[in-house]
């Protein structure tokens, strides 16, 4: 099963209009999200890391590291976005080790392109 189907069906979402941000560089983050419904753009400083579509995956870091926001999420379109705290996020990669693993996949693919940019722009 695809970890976004673990979300699909969470009734508590937050909601962002477009153009409004989910979450700043710098915040305090203890809450990672799902993109549910809308697309949203993942910024550092002023530039775009990337573009989500439903079933992205969004603040794992600040969740993770225990530590501030990397990035700004910033909606494009309306978005709702399904939120996994640090509870929820242990009870899940203790209880569905394929959430665990996505989790991984998704951070090494981001780093992937990171690095491809630096190595580009060289």
């Amino acid at each position: 099963m695809p970890f976004f189907d673990l979300f699909k069906h969470d009734t508590d979402l937050v909601e962002v209009s477009a153009g409004k941000t989910l979450f700043c560089q710098g915040d305090d983050g203890d809450v990672m999200y799902v993109l549910v419904d809308g697309e949203a753009e993942i910024f550092i400083g002023g530039m775009v890391l990337e573009k989500c579509v439903p079933g992205a995956l969004v603040g794992e870091i600040a969740v993770i590291e225990n530590a501030p926001r990397s990035a700004t999420v910033k909606a494009i379109t309306p978005c709702r976005f399904a939120s996994i705290d640090r509870k929820r996020f242990n009870y899940l990669v203790d209880e569905i080790p394929g959430f665990a693993i996505a989790v991984m996949r998704v951070m090494a693919q981001r780093l992937g392109r990171c690095n491809l940019r630096v190595i580009q722009s060289s």
